[in-house]
């Protein structure tokens, strides 16, 4: 059994791998609270991390008490693609995980993934196997956060109420701006790169795939083929026939998972 930890920057992802099956996972804090636990109760011989957080000493703790030494990922770190990043050493290792995760996924073709977590984050993995590299924007707490911050007069509203396509009032206004500019922002990619790589494959993954809704009918089974809930919404997102996307909430952890194993 594999113990498998993705620490994020709000809290870590803790999963234990039989070969590619996920048999059991928990969420913790960064102090990785009742890792050394599931590890045993698992029987976990084995294990990796990436981390985009500074992880505080009784982390470290825990991460050396396991009984058994646990991989970092980080830029320097063989994996199955090859990187073509300018700065791997400041590339961040869920990017570099969600890309092996996708790639797990779907053995053949371009692939675009989207994670939508603190910040939003676009890669490129080409037919041939080669990380084109990608951008990053704020996410959605961010752009919340940023509107407060950097203004005199706009209040800090919280990320879950109402979100209609154009606000009727200063809470709906913000929340709307927010959630919407980011489904426009990831639709302009995913049209973008669409036409520059012909059978693309789009996986989604992060805490704000849902509320999003960048396809009108997503699921949370992983490599599900998403459909549309009409033939109005597919013309209304102008898909190609030849297009798919997938959703994932365990994207980074099966890429972490492979790397693991490519290493091992």
């Amino acid at each position: 059994m594999d113990l498998i930890i993705d620490i994020g920057n709000t809290r870590a992802k803790v999963f234990a791998f039989e070969g590619d099956r996920i048999v059991e996972g928990m969420t913790t804090g960064h102090t990785l609270a009742g890792v050394e636990e599931f590890s045993k109760r698992t029987g976990c011989q084995r294990g990796i991390y990436s981390t985009t957080a500074h992880i505080p000493d009784e982390g470290k703790r825990v991460l050396a008490s396991l009984g058994f030494e646990m991989m970092q990922l980080t830029g320097q770190t063989p994996v199955p693609v090859n990187i073509m990043y300018h700065t791997t050493e400041t590339l961040g290792a869920d990017r570099i995980a969600g890309i092996v995760g996708a790639r797990s996924l779907q053995p053949e073709g371009d692939l675009l993934v989207v994670d939508t977590g603190t910040c939003i984050t676009i890669d490129i993995l080409d037919h041939a196997n080669h990380y084109l590299g990608g951008n990053i924007s704020p996410g959605l707490e961010m752009r919340l956060k940023a509107m407060n911050k950097w203004t005199a007069a706009l209040p800090l509203i919280g990320r879950d109420g109402e979100c209609p396509e154009l606000g009727y009032d200063t809470d709906t206004a913000l929340r709307s701006g927010v959630v919407w500019g980011m489904k426009y922002e990831i639709e302009g990619y995913i049209r973008a790169f669409q036409k520059k790589y012909p059978g693309l494959s789009v996986f989604l993954t992060g805490g704000d795939v849902k509320k999003l809704d960048i396809s009108p009918k997503i699921t949370n089974f992983a490599g599900a083929k998403i459909g549309f809930s009409s033939e109005k919404a597919k013309q209304d997102l102008a898909f190609r026939s030849d297009y798919t996307i997938f959703a994932d909430d365990f994207l980074v952890p099966r890429g972490l998972n492979q790397i693991l194993n490519y290493n091992k």
